[in-house]
């Protein structure tokens, strides 16, 4: 990707990391976000989205339009954001179900998540048993996660694809069929370049088997 289509999309990022939601609901490609971590948008989006757009363009000779996917806090509110001590308030609820009615609107084809409660969100909106407290969504786990949402990608429904929120930079990556082990604390991926340019690639894989399906070409 050159430097000029880098810097406008970080652009782009950084003016909405302050905003609820950007972007449009039609868009196929949506992104979700805990407020309480507003720089993930800019720290692992932009550099995945790279990796994705440079396997697209080598491959299609074209771009993913950005302009109108739709970014979204799952909460309005980070001060309700859940943790160990508060799992799950009322108010949250309240915010799934108003996600819930959305995504049965809209049907996006991509739904990635960043971190752990964005994840577990998305499970309860889709009523996901059993569900899982704090700290069930290690790196291990999410990991384990993305490479079920790959091998079971399906145009046709909403395919939840969740990403790290969180990584720190060590010699300690491993990969093993698609799956992600960790050496550290919760949300954290051993060998930062590694993981973006494998999960990158990975989603690029999928949006360029089904083009003809997806209205996302510039």
């Amino acid at each position: 990707m050159s430097g000029l289509t880098l810097d406008r999309e970080i652009s782009v990022v950084e003016k909405t990391m302050t905003k609820r939601e950007t972007g449009e609901k039609t868009y196929p490609i949506w992104l979700l976000f805990n407020p309480k971590h507003p720089a993930v948008r800019h720290y692992i989006w932009t550099p995945v989205l790279a990796e994705i757009q440079d396997k697209v363009y080598r491959e299609l000779h074209t771009r993913i339009d950005t302009t109108n996917i739709y970014v979204r806090n799952v909460v309005s509110n980070s001060g309700i954001v859940p943790n160990t001590l508060n799992w799950w308030g009322t108010e949250v609820s309240q915010e799934i179900e108003t996600l819930k009615e959305i995504v049965q609107e809209h049907q996006p084809k991509l739904l990635i998540s960043f971190g752990a409660f964005p994840f577990e969100f998305v499970r309860r909106v889709y009523e996901i048993k059993p569900e899982k407290g704090p700290k069930a969504w290690g790196t291990s786990n999410l990991g384990d996660e993305f490479g079920r949402a790959m091998d079971t990608f399906d145009i046709g429904t909403t395919n939840r694809i969740p990403l790290l929120r969180r990584m720190i930079d060590s010699n300690k990556f491993m990969e093993d069929d698609n799956r992600f082990r960790r050496d550290g604390e919760d949300d954290n991926f051993e060998d930062v370049d590694n993981y973006f340019h494998f999960v990158g690639t990975k989603i690029a894989e999928k949006l360029i088997e089904n083009k003809d399906a997806l209205d996302i070409w510039i």
